[in-house]
């Protein structure tokens, strides 16, 4: 049975997306918070889109705008972040791809195209191996492959070399929505790319009362998870993969400095079969501007409308590079 949206309203806003609906599907533990922006026919294709490491769903907003109703997108709150932070673990990346299982029964649409971003796109690809069924086409955004890590730091200092500011402002308080606001628009990779659905994003994920609001983010959930999307079973499941898949990467990074997550070394020494995961660049790019940023979300929606045989405004962007 499909579940029932807590909001039915399907007028638009922010431009030609759909009005978001957000529902609860029950997981092992609690439910997960997650939102839908429907398409304009009930019968057309759903996407599954993942979020990253202390991300929520609304970062998928300005894709599902650039979607324009052409396609159902779903994008759950992984446990342990936004509407589901008080989702308890087990956390990992396993646990994760089990919960889209729950989440791709409980709308009763059958077969979904798959995405995900950064760390989402690594649940993507695992959730891929363990639930063949569940997916049509799958999209990596920015992650799934995996990248050099630097060698010798334990587990937090790993996490916090890879993240960086996404993690240190986990154990922050901030006295009002504003400061936070203004913490996120400091942001060297949010400064070109801030809009209303960007706000929407970053609001969702603080919770508490003033003058000590915080992220949703649960920290044991971000370490377990980043920790384990390192390891040999999480990096390697995009060398499992039962359907062909495209990756979109960007040229810069997490704080928009020139190296990125990939290069083109980075992705030959990842020795991707070119038959099974194409790669293609984003130019112009960092690795949230990627999702979040008018022309990234554009080439994204565009690859998703392909992927799920929708007409959409002409041919998926960006070169190929493998």
């Amino acid at each position: 049975m499909s579940p029932t949206p807590r909001n039915g309203a399907t007028a638009r806003q922010h431009g030609s997306a759909p009005a978001r609906e957000e529902f609860q599907v029950p997981v092992p533990g609690g439910r997960l918070a997650v939102s839908r922006w429907p398409a304009d026919d009930p019968g057309a294709p759903v996407v599954l889109a993942l979020h990253g490491i202390t991300a929520n769903g609304l970062s998928w907003a300005r894709v599902a705008h650039h979607l324009a109703g052409r396609v159902t997108l779903v994008a759950p709150d992984l446990r342990g972040r936004g509407g589901s932070g008080g989702v308890p673990g087990p956390y990992g990346i396993a646990a994760h791809a089990d919960d889209m299982a729950a989440v791709v029964d409980a709308l009763g649409v059958g077969r979904v195209v798959l995405t995900g971003h950064s760390m989402g796109a690594f649940t993507a690809a695992l959730t891929a191996v363990r639930h063949p069924h569940l997916l049509t086409a799958l999209l990596l955004v920015d992650g799934g492959v995996g990248f050099p890590v630097p060698a010798g730091l334990d587990p937090d200092e790993l996490i916090t070399a890879v993240l960086g500011p996404a993690v240190r402002r986990l154990s922050m308080t901030f006295p009002d929505r504003e400061a936070y606001r203004t913490f996120w628009k400091s942001h060297p990779a949010f400064t070109t790319s801030w809009s209303p659905w960007v706000d929407d994003y970053i609001q969702r994920d603080l919770v508490g009362e003033e003058p000590e609001l915080r992220s949703s983010c649960c920290l044991e959930a971000v370490r377990t998870d980043g920790v384990d999307q390192l390891g040999a079973q999480v990096s390697g499941a995009v060398h499992r993969l039962p359907v062909p898949a495209v990756l979109l990467w960007a040229p810069r990074g997490l704080m928009d400095e020139p190296q990125g997550l990939y290069d083109e070394q980075r992705l030959a020494a990842a020795g991707l079969d070119p038959a099974m995961v194409r790669t293609r660049l984003v130019p112009d790019t960092n690795h949230y501007s990627v999702i979040i940023g008018d022309e990234g979300a554009r080439v994204v929606a565009q690859h998703l409308l392909a992927a799920a045989d929708v007409e959409g405004p002409g041919e998926p962007g960006g070169p190929a590079s493998g």
